[in-house]
């Protein structure tokens, strides 16, 4: 078999495949209209069990009839085309300096802040109302973080817990070591 016909084998039928990623794709964005639901004018039962369902039922739901809608081969062709998208842009191996001094910020952060919060509360008091918004955005930029400092890092973090483990050190004053 050619790379062509490979490619179309796998490739599924246009129709399946766009109503197939939509229903992922709602899925996916279903528990994000809570919100919307909790601020309607709606019955607090009637909230309740809406909000119940588009956080554990739905998404749910939507995702298994997109494997159905999808099958086999389209699933794992989404698959394929998602893990290509993320592969090439979430996680290089290097990174530039820039790139890898933000991502650095944005990973240590979130540590400092969450470690700081108990202790600055007591002196602000209004940011103790506001924890939980302060701890999501700590969560979401250590993970964004993780994205931002490339392929590199995540050995570097991988390192952490291989107790054998050494980290090669470059030489600052006379350049980077050969060999390593």
């Amino acid at each position: 078999m050619s790379n062509n016909q490979i490619k179309d084998h796998l490739t599924p039928p246009k129709a399946r495949f766009i109503l197939g990623v939509s229903f992922f794709g709602l899925g996916l964005c279903a528990p994000l209209i809570v919100p919307v639901v909790v601020a309607s004018s709606l019955p607090s039962g009637w909230k309740v069990t809406i909000s119940g369902l588009l956080a554990l039922g739905i998404p749910e739901v939507l995702m298994g009839l997109a494997a159905v809608v999808l099958g086999k081969s389209g699933f794992n062709y989404l698959k394929q085309r998602a893990y290509r998208l993320f592969k090439r842009y979430a996680l290089p191996k290097s990174v530039s300096r820039t790139r890898y001094n933000i991502g650095l910020m944005l990973f240590i952060l979130p540590i400092i802040t969450s470690w700081l919060g108990p202790y600055l509360s007591a002196l602000i008091p209004d940011l103790g109302k506001n924890q939980l918004l302060l701890s999501a955005l700590g969560d979401l930029f250590f993970l964004i973080s993780l994205f931002i400092l490339g392929g590199d890092f995540w050995d570097k973090l991988k390192a952490l817990f291989i107790y054998e483990a050494r980290a090669p050190y470059p030489d600052i004053m006379n350049g980077p070591q050969k060999g390593l």
